[in-house]
Formats: structure tokens, sequence, C-alpha cells
């Protein structure tokens, strides 16, 4: 539930500033616990004294200022709050952020903080397209911050386009439909697979593919923060493991097979969102293969086929299955979901731009054994990920809605 959450209005400077005044009222009015903090730019566009009378708090602005409720004040706040809001959120502060860089209050509390933050982004149009914004942009979501907007419409400078801050009632309302579903799995648990195995040839050499793990990241990501209990079995990567999730680090296709058949009986929810190798070597190298100038004949004897044996063991679990294509897309994957006994199965073209290995975006339709099939536009593995979790709350029984 809202109600009763403490949440951190952060205003940076830009004249959207004034629309802050409405989000903090509204959030008040669900009876949600508000603070605030500004930045010294902020200040020019809204005082601190509208902001202390409408949060009924001190209003936080200056890094050095005596502490009001705290002896380390911004770390104390980081660690108090459930979610952070920055509106606006103008193209500094989201450079600071996507940095790492913290010279004030407001951009300390935002590096410090392991709440959810929520960007409202708003500058002019031409900023807004910027290469260096959305650069910005992309490594934030990418770090699972949650970006509200920005709207298309008429801006302060006189021109119109995109980079207007979204109504604080859009605002106010993703934040409720946030904590109304952050707790829509709570008691379930879930594991994820993810990434690419990697399937040793010699004591140097693998046979792997272009996985990048970010779409089960994600999707592990969203598991916990919507309540469960959630396992990451990952193969190779470079991505931080999501806050509060258990990784289980595996490389072969066989290691990753006796970690999610180990678990699979304790388990509500599965998603098999790794890129498993089919075959491996038949023999390891001992020593690293040379050169000689002729051709080579390497054995390749296939994988346990992971997905198909959970479908043949699952009881009450929701399995998740994927299926990634070149050709043939839906046949293709109705073919897999019926066979591999899943309950819902996310196939996607990889050969379209967009939704191929490695990139941050997705397109995915959802398949369903009764014959039902949702198409989904172009969108961040996170947005995949919560329609996904969503849907699994669906077939659960425990939808509350997941954002």
């Amino acid at each position: 539930m809202f109600a009763g959450k403490k949440v951190l209005v952060g205003i940076s400077g830009g004249i959207a500033a004034y629309k802050v005044a409405e989000v903090v009222s509204r959030l008040r009015k669900l009876n949600v616990e508000v603070h605030v903090a500004m930045t010294k730019s902020a200040t020019e566009f809204i005082t601190p004294l509208t902001l202390r009378s409408l949060s009924a708090n001190p209003v936080y602005v200056d890094l050095f200022d005596e502490p009001k409720l705290w002896n380390v004040e911004h770390i104390a706040l980081a660690e108090y709050v459930d979610a952070v809001v920055v509106a606006p959120a103008t193209a500094n502060i989201m450079a600071k952020m996507s940095t790492g860089l913290a010279d004030d209050f407001l951009s300390t509390v935002l590096l410090a903080t392991r709440a959810p933050i929520f960007l409202a982004p708003a500058m002019n149009h031409a900023m807004y397209h910027h290469p260096a914004t959305q650069e910005n942009l992309t490594r934030l979501r990418e770090r699972g911050i949650k970006i509200i907007g920005p709207a298309v419409g008429f801006q302060a400078c006189g021109t119109e386009g995109e980079g207007r801050m979204s109504e604080a009632a859009e605002i106010v309302e993703r934040l409720d439909q946030f904590f109304s579903g952050s707790d829509c799995l709570k008691g379930k648990r879930a594991l994820v697979t993810a990434g690419g195995t990697q399937e040793p040839l010699d004591p140097v050499r693998f046979l792997g593919n272009r996985s990048s793990g970010r779409m089960g990241y994600a999707i592990a990501q969203v598991l916990q923060e919507s309540g469960a209990e959630t396992i990451l079995v990952s193969a190779p990567t470079d991505l931080p493991t999501p806050p509060g999730v258990t990784r289980v680090p595996v490389q072969t296709a066989l290691e990753m097979y006796e970690a999610v058949l180990a678990n699979f009986p304790k388990m509500d929810v599965v998603v098999k969102a790794a890129a498993v190798a089919d075959y491996r070597p038949a023999a390891l190298a001992e020593q690293k293969l040379k050169k000689d100038g002729t051709n080579r004949t390497i054995e390749l004897v296939p994988n346990p086929d992971i997905l198909a044996e959970l479908g043949q063991q699952k009881t009450s679990q929701v399995l998740i299955g994927f299926a990634a294509e070149t050709e043939n897309l839906l046949a293709n994957a109705q073919e897999k979901m019926l066979r591999k006994n899943v309950n819902l199965l996310v196939a996607n073209d990889v050969t379209k731009p967009g939704a191929g290995f490695g990139s941050i975006t997705n397109i995915v339709s959802f398949l369903f054994p009764d014959g039902r099939r949702i198409d989904f536009p172009q969108m961040s593995k996170l947005e995949v990920a919560r329609n996904l979790v969503s849907e699994i709350a669906n077939l659960l029984g425990r939808n509350k809605g997941v954002k």
C-alpha cells in the first residue's frame, strides 16, 4: 500500500519546479510521508518555505547545513525513504547521476540511496534529444532507474516538443502503481536463468553466444521488487546483481542444469531467460589447441534440455520460456511452447533492430497455451520485465499491477 510510505522528492533547477508543489500536496493527501531535497538552483524557481509548508517536514538544500534530524543527514535520509522521485529531473542532475558525481545534498542522496528512484525529465526538446542526454538516460535505465515521461507540448522557452515534465497527477499515479504492485508476489519464490552459457573447448577457448544477460537480470530485478524471494542462476556476465537477489554463478549448460533442477521443487515461478548452449564439445583439450594449418573437426554432443525437463517435472509451478528466433517466429515459438509445456512463452526475432542480443531494448510477443497472444512494441528490457511479471502475477491470481 502507498499510504504510510516515505518518499523523498528531489527538485532540481528547472522552470517545471513550480509543478512539484502539487506533487507534494497529492502525496500528502494519500497519507505519504514526504521529505524534500532541493538544489540551490531549484530555490530560484520555488522557495523552500513553500515545500516545507506542503510537506510538513524540513527542506534540505545545503549539504553543510546544521543537521535537522540526523547526524550524517544525507546518508540517514538515503536509507530512511522507501522511494525517491526527482522532478524536474534536469539534464544536469541526470548527467551527475550517470557519472556518479555527488557535489550537493540531492546528488549525494541519489548516490547513497538503495531505494527505487524515479525521474521526471524536464528540459528544452533539443537538450532532451542531445546524444549526451540520451546516453545518460540509457545508462540510468540500465541501472534500474524508472523514467516518467517526458511529455510533448509547449515549453517555457517558447518552443514545442518532447521534454515537458509529466503532470503531477501522472507522477503520483506512477508511484502509487509501483507501491500497489510491489508486494504482489510477496511470499512467492522465483528462479531466473540469465546470460549465455560457455562450453570450454580448451583451457583458453569456449563455445558461446552473444547473450548479454540483460533480459534475465531485468526480470530478476522486477520479481524481487514485486516481493518474490528471487534466485538468479547466471552464466558469466559483467552485470551487477540486482539488490536483494541471490545470484548463483555457473558457466556451462550442465552446471546450469544442476543448479536449476536442485532448486526447482522449492520454486513457485521459474523464468528460463538464459541462452543455453544446445551442444558442447565431446572432449576438453588439456592444452591449448595450436594452429597447424590443417582443418580441425570438433565433435559436439547435445546438452540436456533444461526447459523441457522442467516442463515434464512441474506440478504447480508457473514456468516461463523464451524463444529467440531468426525465422518463422510465431510458428517456431508456438511449437516450442507446446513441446516444452510452459505456461507462457516470450518470443522475439533477434534479427530485428532493437531486439537482438546485447540490446538494451526488446520487441517481444507473449504466447499462451490457450491461443492468446500479446504483441508489444519496442521497449526497454525493464519494461518487458514489468509486463512479464504482471502476467506471472495473473497466472498466480495475485495481480495488483506491476509497474
